[in-house]
C-alpha cells in the first residue's frame, strides 16, 4: 500500500504494558494493521518511522513494554486501522493505558490559511486494556492527572481531594451502567433466580 503522496502524516506515541509470555510473533500479528498500512511485509520493516530521529515501534520483551514513537503517511482511512489495532492490543495488554495519535495535514500551508482554508490536523487519545475496567481506570487516571495539574496552579494539592472523589464517582457510575448493560438479556443465575453483575470485569480502583 503506497501512501507517498498521502495528505497526512500520522504520529503514534505511547507505550503498552504487555502480558508476560507474549512472544515476538504475537506482537507482529497484533501490529499487522500498522505495518501492512505502511506497505511493509514484516513488522521489522514497518516499525521504522518516517523520521530517522524517531525510534519507531519497539517491543522490549524483558520489560514487557511495547513502545510507539512512529510516524507514517496516510489519510482518513487510517482511523479504521486504529479500530483493528485497539482490538488486537486489548488481547495482549496487561493493564489499561493510552496512546496518543496526532494527524498533521502536510498539504496545508500558509497560503491555505491566508485564504481561509481549514487544516485537517487532529488529535486522538486511544485507550486499550485487557477489560473494560482496565480501560476506564486508564481514562480515570489520565483525567485526574490533567485536572489536578491544571488546578494546582490555583490550589494546593491537598485541597483537591474532593475533586478527585467526584471524578471517581463519575467513573463508578459509568462502570455500573456498563455492567448493567451487559446483564440485560442474561438468564438469572443461582438457585434464587437473582441476576448478578456478570461479564463486566472488576470495578476500577479509586486512587485518592
Amino acid at each position: 500500500m503506497n501512501h507517498d503522496n498521502a495528505p497526512l502524516e500520522i504520529h503514534l506515541h505511547g507505550e503498552v504494558p504487555i502480558k508476560t509470555g507474549t512472544d515476538n510473533q504475537a506482537i507482529q500479528e497484533a501490529l499487522k494493521p500498522l505495518w501492512h498500512y505502511a506497505g511493509a511485509r514484516t513488522l521489522s520493516e514497518g516499525a521504522v518511522s518516517l523520521y530517522e530521529e524517531e525510534p519507531g515501534i519497539r517491543f522490549d520483551a524483558a520489560a514487557g513494554r511495547l513502545h510507539f514513537c512512529w510516524t507514517v503517511r496516510g489519510d482518513e482511512d487510517f482511523r479504521m486501522v486504529l479500530d483493528d489495532l485497539c482490538m488486537n492490543l486489548n488481547e495482549l495488554s496487561a493493564s489499561g493505558t493510552h496512546i496518543e495519535v496526532t494527524y498533521y495535514d502536510s498539504d496545508f500551508d500558509d497560503e491555505d490559511e491566508t485564504n481561509g482554508g481549514e487544516s485537517r490536523d487532529d488529535f486522538v487519545m486511544m485507550f486499550v486494556g485487557p477489560d473494560p475496567a482496565a480501560i476506564m481506570q486508564a481514562q480515570r487516571d489520565l483525567l485526574v492527572h490533567d485536572v489536578v495539574n491544571m488546578m494546582e496552579r490555583h490550589f494546593d494539592g491537598a485541597e483537591l481531594s474532593g475533586v478527585v472523589t467526584e471524578i471517581d464517582k463519575l467513573f463508578s457510575q459509568r462502570f455500573d451502567s456498563l455492567v448493567s448493560s451487559l446483564d440485560i438479556g442474561k438468564p438469572p443465575r443461582g438457585s434464587g433466580g437473582a441476576s448478578g453483575h456478570g461479564g463486566g470485569g472488576r470495578r476500577p480502583r479509586h486512587l485518592h
